[in-house]
């Protein structure tokens, strides 16, 4: 008998440790149907065959499943609020060695805006972020550094000037600022999160995960964050229950552990 998504659920975690069952199954099933139809594939079970023989193959998968919408200073007014009040205060209560980590970095646009953000409040040596990301591949492409114009469109003039250097149609973000970032592969559905947090940026990825798994992320990066620690989200999420799992809001966007 021919697969069905329940077993191939199964069979795609065994491969990747990606829980398909975390996420919106009817958006789930019909990118990932796009996808074996795209490798013109009999159905769900010749695609497993394929994705343990085929290494491309694997890898296109693994990038097509994770979502990589990106782009720098995504949300202008919220960066404002973040160097304007929220770097400010953790400065305060922290002082400048700050542990930030962005999660689900995708292709590096967010920690590396950080990094920029930060550089008003704090010398560049001193500033050093964590980013991470369930995909290789992605990671891969956010250590090379290499952006289109409509990425950058919203960084602040200083920093293009300063930071980015045109190559062809695109453009490339300094060594400067490259180093101040340590990426590394992490699955927020099953890896250990790291603890004493001052910030974690995790934006527009948990709108795909259901509301059981979206609440567990929540509450992990509830722990990690040290006392007085700030999440900051995305403009499409909000934190309904956010009392209950143990934050205080700060505004829409800006999540308080108390």
């Amino acid at each position: 008998m021919a697969y069905d998504y329940e077993q191939f659920k199964k069979a795609v975690f065994s491969l990747t440790s990606i829980d398909l069952s975390a996420y919106k199954e009817k958006q789930m099933k019909r990118r990932i149907d796009t996808l074996i139809e795209k490798r013109k594939v009999d159905g769900y079970e010749k695609y497993v065959a394929l994705l343990k023989s085929d290494k491309e193959t694997f890898e296109e998968f693994v990038s097509y499943l994770t979502i990589n919408v990106s782009e720098f200073y995504r949300n202008p007014e919220q960066w404002e609020l973040l160097d304007k009040q929220i770097i400010p205060e953790l400065i305060s209560k922290f002082g400048k060695n700050l542990k930030i980590w962005s999660a689900a970095c995708s292709t590096g646009d967010e920690p590396y805006s950080l990094v920029m953000a930060l550089s008003r409040h704090i010398p560049l040596n001193q500033i050093k972020i964590k980013a991470t990301d369930i995909d290789k591949q992605i990671l891969e492409k956010a250590k090379t550094g290499l952006y289109n114009e409509k990425s950058i469109e919203n960084v602040p003039d200083d920093f293009k000037k300063k930071y980015f250097t045109k190559i062809g149609p695109s453009y490339k973000i300094s060594d400067e600022i490259k180093s101040r970032v340590e990426f590394s592969q992490h699955n927020l559905l099953k890896d250990t999160f790291p603890t004493g947090m001052h910030m974690i940026v995790c934006r527009n990825v948990l709108i795909y995960f259901t509301e059981e798994a979206k609440e567990e992320v929540f509450k992990k990066f509830n722990a990690s964050l040290a006392n007085k620690g700030v999440l900051f989200i995305g403009s499409t999420e909000q934190i309904i229950n956010y009392k209950e799992i143990g934050y205080t809001r700060k505004n829409s966007f800006y999540y308080e552990k108390p």
